[in-house]
């Protein structure tokens, strides 16, 4: 057994379930504290449950492409070095996870635009408060399907970013 890829296996694990957990329990108390103060999971508003889940799976997915890198900067400062230096992975995974958080902000903005541009008289946050699952629905849906479209430029946007070493092309 290899005892440092195991060791690094777990670390990218714990890694990978701890930056989810709080990025995605963040989000959740950012889109209660500015559109659905008054929602909870536990009331009668499917719309919000819907909404809600549709926003985390979309950040999920986005999480998903950038979680890779960081786990390569791992690994590189591994091969560059005995010990890991966890000033450069915190540089770069804040790099990364901000960016991440940039591109779920604009995502999640194109899609509010773009539902207000197709419904000019809907205004989904009050539909969606008022338990309308239809909107609910398509905005979750327009929302993931942006997501999955958009997430592989962002996987190359970030994997851009990291430092991998300097190689000659004899080409």
């Amino acid at each position: 057994m290899n005892s440092q890829l195991f060791t690094l296996a777990l670390v990218e694990i714990l890694l990978s379930i701890s930056t989810t957990v709080v990025i995605i329990f963040v989000s959740y108390k950012i889109l209660k504290w500015l559109f659905f103060k008054n929602e909870t999971l536990e009331g009668d508003n499917l719309a919000f449950t819907v909404f809600t889940g549709g926003i985390i799976l979309s950040i999920g997915i986005i999480l998903s492409e950038i979680l890779p890198s960081v786990t390569n900067v791992i690994r590189l400062s591994l091969h560059q070095s005995e010990t890991l230096d966890i000033i450069l992975i915190t540089k770069y995974s804040g790099l990364y996870l901000f960016i991440g958080f940039l591109m779920a902000l604009l995502i999640n903005g194109t899609v509010f635009f773009l539902f207000s541009i197709l419904t000019k008289s809907t205004n989904e946050f009050k539909e969606i408060k008022k338990n309308n699952l239809a909107v609910a629905i398509l905005v979750v849906t327009i929302l993931i399907s942006i997501t999955l479209i958009v997430k592989d430029t962002i996987a190359l946007l970030i994997s851009s970013l990291v430092p991998y070493p300097q190689v000659t092309n004899y080409l």
